[in-house]
This record gives structure tokens, C-alpha cells and sequence, in this order.
């Protein structure tokens, strides 16, 4: 059942929750601390609850494919199983960021492909990406400060735009993301988007070798975004059936393009990209052969934890991406038992 429901401006829809632990980020000058409540409680205020449903990137597509790495990839960068050359089965899912299972799909918020990979012997790998290279908060006091300015105000039923203001001064991490957004159209299609991993992240080879990552998954068809003509006419609901008849004609593929990270590059902060120079590799590819609505379908009950991973793949400390993981099971939870 739909208790409520309400839009909420780009730059503050992403794909977080918060952690079921308090959360804190210190340095020298500052300490955070957000509860899960907090956070929880904030974003279903702004959005309202869909009785079953995700609380964040509701509104969504299933899809299936396959997952082939590249083994020359094993030796100098990771043992993972991900790179054995072997077809992997992949369980997908696509959607809009924010609470809102209506949100229009001309929106400039972000969009997320979540995959599961089904490794040998029952072993899994999850990725959860967006459609932006860099994420709008550093910490998590950003997100939720974000969603509070974000709420809507009883009398006009939108945000204040002097809150939103007053937030996007005070935080300074949430200023790259929002750029993006601002000067980046939305994809005309799922299967035409990149996807970025935001986070670091840490190959390990069968030496033990680290090597510092961050990865993103390149769509060979082209990014190909909406006009700004296209932007004005296009219905609310069209990603999900283009997406559909999109691999009933031919499969999607998307090459997972790996920068590889030096001494000095930021691990700990999504907010911040890396340089345009460093060295990019090919590491495997994609394909998406069929795609149908989420209800009943196999990625509707996938929590996509993205904490999941093979051997040979590892967490860096980013505590964005650290708290994630535990927040998932709390809206899977939630979802689970029809809340």
C-alpha cells in the first residue's frame, strides 16, 4: 500500500541508507555520529512508505545475463573468480533513485545497476552503481543533512528552498555529484548508460598483491542521453520498457572498465574522483539477454549488500560504503515482512 508519497530535487537522491550501528567519521576537528533511526526515518518522511518495497530506488527493472572476465587479469591484479573466463550467471537490477515508485523517468537524479554474480560452489559477488562517476556526500551526516533540507514542507507540499540552500553551502561533498547531475541529461535507456562503482576498492592477487581500484561498466551500444527536446516530451514511464524491448531484439553488453589506482589517490572519499590520467583496463564484459518487471521476478528479493564479495576482491575503508552494507539489511528487513 502507498501511505505517501513526494519528489524530491536530484542532487540529494542517491543510493544510501545508514548503517544499523551508529555511524561516526572523525579527524581532528569534527565528529559525526548519525543513527540508523535518524536516517531511516528521515528519508521515509520525505518519501513516504511503499509497503513491501525498497525505501531507496524503488522504482526498478529486473534483468538477467552473464559475466565474462578476462583471466589475464588474475595474475597481476585478482584471483577473484569473477576473472576465470567462464560465463557467470548475473541477476541485475536497474532503477531511479529515491523512495518514489512514480518518480518520473526524466528525472535528473541518479540511476543504479545492481548486479549479483553467481560464482562457482554457491559463491557470490554484488556491485551497486550509479550513473554518476562520483557520489554527493563524504560522510554520512551529509546524506542525511541532504534529506532533511530535502523534506517537503507541510504548507507547499516542497522543499524550502532556503533549507536547500542553506545545506549546499554548508556542504561542500555534495557539490561534484550535483554538478554532474545539472550537466548531464538522463540516459535515453538503461542499456545506454555507464555505471560507476563510486567507491575504492582492493584486488588481491594469488601473491597477496594489493592493488587500489575503482571500476566502471561502459555500455559498447554508446551512452546515448535524452535531448533536451526529449527531456520536455518523454512520458514519465519509459526505462523500463525500452529496457525490455531493447534485449528482446538483442542482448545489452557493457565492458567493466578498471582504473587502477596509485600511492596518493583518495580511498576513502566517493565525493572526490580520481585523475583522468590514470591507467584504465578492459577486465571483462557484461551482457544482459532479457529483462521483465521487478514483482515476482529474481532480483525483487536480491539484497544487494555491496559488502558481498569473492575472494580476491576486498572493502576499502570508505565509510560511506562501509555503513551501507548493514543499512541494506534494514530495508531488506523491512521489505521482507510487508513494512
Amino acid at each position: 500500500m502507498l501511505i505517501k508519497q513526494s519528489l524530491m530535487p536530484s542532487l540529494f537522491i542517491s543510493v544510501l541508507f545508514v548503517s544499523p550501528f551508529s555511524v561516526c567519521i572523525a579527524d581532528e576537528a569534527k565528529t559525526s555520529t548519525v543513527t540508523p533511526e535518524q536516517v531511516v526515518q528521515a528519508i521515509e518522511k520525505t518519501f513516504g512508505v511503499t509497503q513491501g518495497e525498497r525505501r531507496n530506488h524503488t522504482k526498478g527493472v529486473c534483468a538477467v545475463g552473464e559475466f565474462v572476465g578476462i583471466p589475464a587479469v588474475a595474475e597481476p591484479y585478482s584471483r577473484s573468480a569473477l576473472f576465470s573466463g567462464e560465463k557467470i550467471p548475473v541477476v541485475a537490477r536497474f532503477s531511479l533513485a529515491g523512495g518514489n515508485p512514480h518518480a518520473p523517468d526524466t528525472a535528473k537524479s541518479p540511476r543504479g545497476m545492481a548486479l549479483e554474480f553467481k560464482l562457482p560452489a554457491g559463491g557470490l559477488q554484488h556491485m551497486t552503481m550509479l550513473n554518476t562517476p562520483i557520489f554527493g556526500a563524504a560522510q554520512p551526516q551529509t546524506f542525511f543533512d541532504a534529506i532533511q533540507a530535502a523534506q517537503p514542507d507541510p504548507t507547499t507540499g516542497k522543499p524550502d528552498p532556503e533549507k536547500i540552500k542553506a545545506f549546499k553551502a554548508s556542504h561542500p561533498d555534495s557539490a561534484a555529484q550535483g554538478a554532474f547531475l545539472a550537466s548531464h541529461n538522463p540516459p535515453s535507456s538503461y542499456a545506454n548508460s555507464s555505471f560507476w562503482g563510486i567507491h575504492t576498492f582492493k584486488f588481491i592477487n594469488k601473491a597477496d598483491k594489493t592493488t587500489l581500484v575503482r571500476w566502471q561498466f561502459v555500455p559498447k551500444a554508446g551512452e546515448k542521453p535524452l535531448s533536451d527536446d526529449m527531456l520536455k516530451s518523454a512520458p514519465t514511464d519509459f526505462l523500463e520498457q525500452t529496457l525490455i524491448e531493447q534485449v528482446k531484439q538483442a542482448p545489452a553488453h557493457w565492458n567493466m572498465i578498471v582504473t587502477i589506482g596509485v600511492a596518493g589517490d583518495v580511498e576513502d572519499n566517493p565525493s572526490i574522483a580520481w585523475p583522468d590520467e590514470r591507467e584504465k583496463i578492459n577486465v571483462g564484459t557484461l551482457t544482459i539477454t532479457n529483462a521483465m518487471p521487478q514483482k515476482g521476478a529474481d532480483c525483487e528479493k536480491v539484497n544487494y549488500d555491496p559488502l558481498v564479495m569473492s575472494d580476491g576482491i576486498a572493502a576499502s575503508n570508505d565509510p560511506i560504503l562501509r555503513f551501507r552494507s548493514p543499512a541494506y539489511a534494514i530495508s531488506f528487513a523491512k521489505r521482507l515482512s510487508n513494512q
